[in-house]
């Protein structure tokens, strides 16, 4: 009897000792799948945040081009001129609403609409800005005290006849800008979201007091690197991590920071919690075989209150497919996000709620996933709601079919739809005009590339002749009204794959793509005279203008500024040969 229960205190040991072994590897194989994704997104959210401070800073440069493009500033020390235009300038701007400065070939300040609160010119932080200046076509300064404010500085060079006479600088006020608002609002107690200069000057903060301020010197001393990375440091004895990710084209860096404990979270701290619960199982194995069945419960429960921790309140959708796309497990963060109840998704295919047009490029990507073990794929795609609606989700499917806890695709989606939302609004007002909502210079000129590649371009220039007048007696309100009412006309008459422009100030472009004889080309621009010639109402004013139309026709793999050059070319020619009547210019009030 005592030896058969020995053989069962015996039997009861070594299986507990394998039920230990095995769930120990089982747990450190999930907390590595875990800590990857989590790694992942928080790369990815730093590289969203990098790519939209990038964005931003781009657009303060083109702000700068087109000031220059609408006003001639004469570089001068205290121009009173050049004050006045920098004051309407700055304050019609949302970037530098705090100011603007002329700057010499020197370096040195000519003229500013601010009489006080601006930078030391001697400041190390500009140094970055005339570095960048001396190759490229902008540069931007580091973050800087300006009495009691912080601000940062952009510039481009302003070039006359081929060469520069000088600078342009735009001053904006760290603590109101677009930037910093955006920033503001991914406050969080668990951690710090920061935008750092070169120097490690603090630019943008979720909390306003960091604003100015240096991060750590084991921050700094990462800094200037291309792409992201993690740092790991200590600050006051408290073990932190940052995640640092590149800004292009300022050489900023994004930086989050937060405690290496709320970092890990409950994962690792899980983990501890069970390896110590399957050795003190080990040793209670030895009591008897009525202990292994009470112990293998206790270690079931827990694993289950451990996995339902883990994802019970995780702000993304965590979800385990099977080699077909099955849905095995989906979390219960389904319900808050897709408005699905608990566990109702399981069975179902994961392109049930995939939008067709993203079901081919999921299929493939997932596809060649299950070819890799501990592959990992990052993808974009829209999932439908429970109401219908499609939001934009970033998928990372991590291949675990070899992990026996798991036997699946683990995929992690988080939603992103507003992020997209707001990259795609940037992109939008990045390439159209803001007054009338027609494509740009910019825009057009990628349409015209393209189109030229194979086909041929009638290039219409149009310059609205008794503009100015209308502008200099009614005011700029009145002038804005009548070039939309313009754009209004000029969009009536081009076909449907037409396109029509606003490339200055009172300059309009037309492409017609696949017209290969003038007729086309001369019946757009008797249409244009037409609808252009007839008077406009605006308020109680009656208003007539006309216009001088250009027309080119470019053949295939023309040149397209060459193309844009013909049909300005054209314009002037008929500008110059008396193509502006009496009556052009001409307006009245209605009765």
């Amino acid at each position: 009897m005592r030896f058969r229960n020995w053989i069962a205190v015996l039997v009861s040991v070594l299986l507990l000792a394998g039920a230990g072994v095995v769930g120990i590897l089982v747990n450190q194989s999930t907390v590595r799948a875990v800590e990857a994704v989590h790694r992942n997104d928080t790369t990815a959210l730093g590289t969203n945040n990098g790519t939209l401070t990038g964005q931003l800073q781009r657009n303060s440069t083109l702000e700068l081009t087109r000031l220059l493009g609408q006003s001639a500033l004469r570089f001068a020390t205290a121009d009173a001129k050049d004050r006045l235009t920098l004051t309407v300038a700055s304050a019609k701007s949302t970037t530098f609403q705090y100011g603007m400065i002329t700057v010499g070939l020197d370096h040195e300040f000519l003229t500013s609409n601010r009489s006080a609160g601006l930078p030391d010119p001697a400041d190390v932080a500009w140094a970055p800005m005339w570095e960048s200046l001396a190759t490229d076509g902008y540069g931007f300064a580091g973050v800087m005290p300006a009495g009691d404010t912080f601000v940062a500085a952009v510039g481009i060079p302003v070039v006359v006849n081929g060469g520069v006479v000088g600078y342009l600088i735009g001053l904006n006020q760290v603590v109101a800008t677009p930037l910093q608002g955006y920033i503001r609002e991914l406050r969080s107690d668990a951690h710090q979201t920061l935008i750092v200069d070169t120097s490690g000057r603090v630019g943008a903060a979720s909390t306003d007091e960091r604003l100015g301020t240096y991060v750590d010197p084991a921050v700094r001393a990462d800094l200037g690197h291309p792409g992201s990375r993690f740092v790991q440091y200590e600050d006051d004895g408290v073990e932190m991590i940052a995640v640092i990710v590149a800004v292009s084209p300022s050489g900023w860096s994004y930086v989050r920071t937060q405690t290496q404990a709320s970092f890990d979270g409950a994962v690792y701290s899980r983990s501890r919690t069970l390896t110590v619960t399957l050795l003190a199982m080990l040793v209670i194995g030895v009591v008897g075989i009525t202990a292994l069945g009470y112990r293998t419960q206790i270690q079931r429960r827990r694993a289950d209150e451990r996995f339902q921790a883990l994802f019970q309140h995780a702000p993304d959708l965590v979800s385990v497919l099977d080699e077909s796309g099955r849905i095995v497990f989906s979390s219960p963060s389904t319900t808050a996000l897709l408005g699905f109840p608990a566990g109702s998704l399981a069975g179902h295919s994961v392109f049930d709620v995939v939008h067709p047009e993203d079901q081919p490029t999921m299929r493939e990507r997932l596809t060649a996933l299950l070819g890799e073990a501990d592959g990992v794929v990052r993808l974009q795609c829209r999932v439908q709601t429970a109401g219908g609606e499609f939001r934009w989700f970033d998928f990372t499917a991590s291949n675990q079919m070899h992990n026996p806890a798991l036997t699946g695709v683990v995929v992690n989606a988080r939603d992103i739809s507003e992020n997209r939302a707001f990259q795609e609004r940037l992109e939008h007002e990045a390439q159209h005009d803001p007054l009338t909502g027609l494509p740009n210079r910019r825009r057009m000129q990628d349409r015209l590339s393209t189109s030229l590649r194979s086909d041929a371009v009638a290039v219409l220039f149009v310059d609205l002749d008794g503009f100015k007048p209308v502008n200099d007696e009614h005011g700029h309100e009145v002038g804005d009204a009548l070039l939309r009412q313009v754009s209004d006309r000029l969009s009536a008459c081009i076909r449907a794959g037409d396109v029509l422009s606003r490339v200055g100030g009172d300059e309009f472009v037309i492409l017609m793509p696949g017209v290969y004889g003038p007729e086309a080309g001369a019946a757009m621009r008797e249409r244009i005279r037409y609808v252009l010639d007839l008077p406009f109402r605006i308020d109680d004013h009656e208003l007539t203008i006309g216009a001088s139309v250009g027309v080119h026709l470019a053949p295939a793999a023309t040149d397209p500024d060459e193309a844009l050059r013909s049909a300005d070319h054209a314009m002037y020619e008929i500008k110059h040969a008396g193509r502006m009547p009496e009556r052009i210019g001409r307006h009245r009030a209605a009765d």
